[in-house]
């Protein structure tokens, strides 16, 4: 993807927490398309590996989400984190970072990650197909910056992380306010 690009169209397999229903599970499906996320809005996308693992748990979901009033000074309407998940998974990952700012989006299926071109195949973790770790400033729909980690090739030795980190965002939002035309 680059500045000026659309994102695809996917429908999201999600589950909801609905006080309608009864009983020790109160979630019900809800599809969420791309468009529900993002039309209308600027926001800013980041994707990583895994849920729960090291390098996303540690660094760089919980840093989206202390630097969310930072980013909504700067015009940014909502914080997503996308990976290749399902909505479970993804769920029970933003219970235990205590999410209060960034939305997590489930893509269990890939089907969004290969349709931007970012998967992956880490096999040599046992992840398999995964998404490479990207982050991107959305405005209605159609990337206005793209922030990717170098070397990304099936089956990595490594996994890069600064590119996407919050701080490279954040510094990418306030240098962009600068430059904006009176």
């Amino acid at each position: 993807m680059t500045p000026g690009s659309k994102l695809p169209d996917v429908t999201f397999r999600t589950r909801i927490r609905d006080a309608a229903l009864d009983g020790p599970n109160p979630f019900r499906w809800q599809d969420m398309t791309t468009a529900d996320y993002f039309a209308g809005k600027r926001v800013v996308l980041f994707s990583l590996p895994g849920a729960f693992t090291p390098t996303c748990s540690t660094y760089q979901l919980p840093g989206f989400e202390k630097s969310f009033g930072q980013m909504q000074d700067l015009g940014i309407d909502a914080i997503y984190c996308l990976s290749v998940n399902d909505s479970f998974v993804m769920n029970q990952w933003a219970k235990a970072q205590n999410l209060q700012n960034v939305t997590v989006i489930p893509d269990g299926s890939a089907e969004f990650t290969d349709r931007v071109g970012m998967l992956v195949r880490k096999d040599n973790l046992g992840f398999g197909p995964r998404s490479w770790r990207y982050a991107a400033v959305i405005d209605d729909g159609v990337v206005e910056a793209w922030f990717e980690e170098p070397g990304r090739c099936d089956d990595c030795d490594e996994d890069p992380y600064g590119a996407t980190a919050p701080e490279a965002v954040l510094a990418w939002l306030q240098t962009a306010r600068v430059s904006e035309p009176a």
